[in-house]
């Protein structure tokens, strides 16, 4: 059970956050100790981290646990390396213009198969979570939240990051995709931006 437990904790952490070990040992439904042990053993193997909250109760700084980058790379990254050498590798043969060709190939596949579901979909919100749904089946971890008027699709994770790193084109691709995909009507600002430094990528879509 202690390996399920640890998962679940990698999980949440890279889900939902930084958070101290008593909101996690609530999630996962263990004892506060039993939580600490299991983030004492994962902060061990270099795959979590602790760091002081000031806005701890009466002044008091309290821990609040978060993913180290090792532990960010226990999830699914697409076999980075290999996507980067090949983004390097077709940049040098056919150069910027022919790697935006590749990206746009790529961004048209995919606005083929995300229409053909959302399509069917009538309310914005009926459409958000269905993108939503179609990028979590890619490992996106992604996910639709009501925000007042406003619906945000979260992205937890990134398994493009490296091939995002070395290309940005990927990520205006995305954007770009999720505008047509989604319909008229409405205006999509990412709010969160992994490679501006945030833990998660984050997109607030709002009727015009």
């Amino acid at each position: 059970m202690s390996q399920g437990n640890e998962d679940r904790l990698l999980f949440e952490l890279k889900s939902r956050g930084p958070q101290a070990a008593a909101a996690l040992a609530a999630t996962v439904a263990i004892t506060p100790m039993g939580a600490h042990k299991l983030l004492a053993r994962l902060a061990g193997q270099g795959l979590v981290e602790a760091q002081d909250d000031q806005r701890g109760e009466a002044g008091r700084p309290r821990k609040l646990w978060s993913l180290t980058a090792a532990g960010h790379g226990r999830f699914p990254d697409r076999h980075a390396d290999l996507t980067v050498q090949l983004i390097q590798q077709a940049r040098a043969v056919f150069g910027e213009a022919g790697l935006d060709q590749l990206i746009l190939a790529r961004e048209r596949d995919s606005e083929l198969r995300y229409r053909a579901a959302i399509d069917r979909c009538r309310t914005t919100g009926d459409r958000v979570r269905e993108l939503a749904r179609l990028r979590a089946e890619e490992g996106y971890m992604a996910r639709a939240e009501r925000v007042g008027k406003d619906w945000l699709l979260v992205e937890d994770h990134c398994p493009i990051c490296a091939a995002a790193q070395s290309c940005q084109g990927f990520c205006r691709s995305e954007l770009a995709l999720f505008e047509r995909c989604l319909g008229p009507g409405l205006t999509i600002e990412r709010t969160e931006h992994l490679l501006a430094g945030a833990r998660r990528c984050a997109y607030r879509i709002s009727a015009v």
